[in-house]
């Protein structure tokens, strides 16, 4: 029976959408997450790179320091001191660029994930607003049959015949949901 006046009542079909809008956002979630790991993997790789180009540098820079005959001097030492703390920097940077880059990704993926879970929720709501309206509707059809001494009620047995439940059974199964 639940199943019929969730479908009559439009329910179902805001509970699916609640539920496909949190598909999708899982799935960019997981899209995110990905591209968080490539961007660990692209810095990685540019750090290594970079780790060799300055390898080459510092090398190039010692032989022609050496070919001056300048190795010696405290000026020498300075220069070859300076140049690998610019390289160590610039691999630094090179990797703290691609966490940032990669921490944003994990930023958008959680909040994909919590777009997804509060998507879920309206749809919940929506159809508890969706069964509820449909029910006052049914009330009110039923309510509306007999005139009393005191207004309007309903003969005994009606609202029972109308949805096939009591009217806690009702109340119950449309609180909860169905």
């Amino acid at each position: 029976m639940s199943g019929i006046f969730e479908t009559l009542s439009g329910a179902k079909g805001l509970r699916t959408e609640g539920k496909s809008a949190q598909n999708i956002a899982n799935f960019n979630a997981a899209i995110a997450e990905q591209e968080a790991k490539a961007q660990r993997a692209k810095a990685g790789f540019a750090q290594k790179r970079q780790a060799k180009r300055g390898a080459e540098i510092t090398s190039a820079l010692t032989a022609k320091l050496g070919a001056a005959g300048g190795l010696g001097s405290p000026v020498a030492l300075d220069l070859s001191a300076e140049q690998a703390a610019e390289l160590e920097l610039e691999n630094l940077l090179i990797g703290f660029e691609g966490e940032v880059l990669a921490g944003q990704a994990e930023s958008q993926a959680e909040l994909d994930r919590l777009a997804g879970r509060i998507a879920k929720q309206r749809g919940k709501s929506a159809a508890r607003a969706a069964n509820v309206q449909f029910g006052l509707q049914l009330a009110t059809l039923g309510a509306g049959s007999f005139k009393g001494a005191k207004g309007t009620v309903a003969p005994a047995g009606t609202f029972k015949a109308t949805t096939g439940m009591s009217q806690t059974q009702f109340g119950r199964k449309f609180l909860t949901g169905f």
